[in-house]
């Protein structure tokens, strides 16, 4: 009998008829550039990527997986939908980034074929968006070595969350396609903590990332009442 995969294909579906625009800065996914070198730089200030067996899970067209291994890492970026791997495989060869691979492959999947491989493992902007976000962060953390780190970002579920990050992102500031995310789906931060102590990880940190609508700049806050993002590391 043939294993679940823990992906939504609707979910799977609209990303993939956006595939064309991840590289596109002024695209849907301008968000996510802009947020890119915030998240970055947070991740190296705890791990320094330089010589690090790196992976991103949910990697999508590659956006923080490209710019992990301009930074040294040996980075590998996993997701299930097709078309935006191409995308990221395309740019990685167009723009001659080395020390980056992609695979079509789920990550409990990965976690039984390759545990413990990892210095780092990344999941960004995913776990909203998978039926079961436990069962990933089970898989990161199998994934990891010993003494590295695992990093996880999400959207926080409250009426706040509600109203900014779909109400306003979605259908008044139209910086997101409308149904881009399920609010149902939003998890606070003491629920995603208590997956990732049941994962075995140790919380280390937290972060929110918060944005100005006038200046149109977003910037790394102690708020995570919206967007926010978790540091963990699993026991030596």
């Amino acid at each position: 009998m043939r294993a679940m995969i823990n992906a939504d294909p609707q979910e799977l579906a609209k990303f993939g008829d956006l595939a064309h625009h991840w590289w596109d800065t002024e695209s849907e996914f301008k968000p996510l550039h802009q947020i890119n070198p915030l998240r970055l730089d947070w991740i190296s200030s705890y791990c320094p990527l330089a010589g690090k067996q790196v992976l991103d899970v949910g990697c999508g067209g590659g956006i923080l997986t490209d710019s992990m291994a301009r930074r040294g890492a040996k980075a590998l970026g996993i997701d299930l939908a097709t078309k935006a791997l191409k995308v990221a495989q395309l740019h990685a060869m167009e723009a001659g980034t080395e020390g980056v691979d992609y695979r079509e492959i789920a990550v409990e999947a990965l976690a039984m074929e390759r545990p413990a491989s990892f210095d780092v493992v990344t999941c960004m902007e995913m776990l909203e968006h998978v039926p079961d976000p436990a069962s990933v962060v089970q898989a990161c953390a199998d994934l990891v070595k010993p003494g590295g780190w695992v990093f996880l970002s999400t959207l926080n579920r409250n009426a706040k969350s509600f109203l900014q990050a779909i109400v306003g992102a979605e259908y008044v500031l139209k910086m997101l396609p409308a149904g881009t995310h399920e609010y149902a789906r939003f998890l606070r931060p003491s629920e995603l903590a208590q997956f990732c102590r049941n994962a075995g990880l140790d919380l280390q940190a937290s972060r929110g990332l918060g944005y100005n609508p006038i200046h149109q700049r977003y910037s790394l806050s102690a708020d995570t009442s919206v967007n926010y993002m978790l540091a963990c590391r699993k026991p030596s």
